[in-house]
């Protein structure tokens, strides 16, 4: 999943695609690098960042997924509204990725059980102005599993088909790098399979990486550069079967998702030199 951020804050490439034409030619860009889904998106959810209204977010989003789909790629939305996500759909976009897990806008369930399309839940306790301060866990892998569970079942009761879901365990999202709950989290991965649905793992660039790959000083690294660490961990999360990695940097990812799998069944899938993905998770 490549990610096309049209905003002018998000953490680490904001409003380098703000743009319309410039993120459409980005999202196609990624799709040739190996983007099996283009993540289209108009508001950030980096910490402290503060919401835009819906008329703001449709602005940005509805005109870059209606031309990505034009141009033949599987597009997914990335937000919290019911609304843009209804427009979106309706522009050809196959999957809502809502960071909210649906808490942020109660309509939201409606909307993907009426629609059909695929449905990221991730794990969420609050809006990005105040999230962290949320970041309290006796046990972060059994919470975020629990809190997981509540929320899917919430969302069936609602009548959305469990088909549709796939889950987020929220790298980043009331978690704090200094307590390494990221870690923790990506070290159980499997244990999420628990619920019996698709894992996405969303770490590209995030500050748990940038934190382990600073000075010695306490500075951390600057996003950017920790394309490096955001290919090792899509390599491991693909070893323990995540269903699709959210990556800013592509190509390398992809390249990573490969080895995975070439690892994995000792070479099996080759055809002609190349490995191709095993998707264990299935959707």
């Amino acid at each position: 999943m490549g990610v096309v951020n049209v905003t002018p804050d998000s953490f680490s490439d904001g409003g380098a695609w703000f743009d319309p034409d410039r993120a459409v030619e980005h999202g196609a860009r990624l799709v040739e690098e190996g983007a099996d889904i283009v993540d289209v998106g108009g508001e950030s959810t980096r910490p402290g960042a503060q919401r835009v209204s819906a008329d703001e977010e449709l602005r940005r989003v509805e005109p870059v997924v209606r031309e990505l789909v034009a141009r033949g790629a599987a597009v997914s939305v990335d937000t919290m509204r019911a609304e843009v996500a209804e427009r979106a759909v309706e522009a050809g976009a196959v999957l809502v990725n809502d960071v909210s897990g649906g808490l942020a806008d109660p309509a939201m369930a409606r909307l993907v059980a009426s629609s059909g399309v695929a449905y990221v839940l991730m794990h969420w306790r609050g809006h990005s102005h105040d999230m962290q301060s949320r970041a309290v866990y006796t046990d972060v892998v059994q919470e975020v599993l629990d809190e997981l569970r509540d929320r899917m079942e919430a969302m069936i009761s609602a009548g959305v088909d469990p088909g549709q879901i796939v889950l987020d365990p929220g790298l980043g999202f009331s978690k704090r790098p200094e307590q390494a709950h990221n870690w923790a989290l990506l070290h159980h991965l499997e244990r999420f399979h628990e619920l019996d649905r698709p894992v996405l793992v969303a770490g590209s660039r995030k500050r748990f990486l940038s934190r382990l790959l600073g000075d010695p000083e306490g500075g951390d690294r600057p996003f950017t550069g920790c394309d490096a660490a955001t290919a090792a961990v899509t390599t491991l999360a693909a070893d323990r079967g995540a269903w699709a990695v959210r990556v800013h940097d592509v190509r390398p990812n992809a390249d990573a998702v490969r080895v995975a799998a070439a690892w994995a069944d000792g070479g099996a899938s080759l055809d002609e030199g190349r490995a191709e993905p095993v998707n264990r998770g299935g959707l």
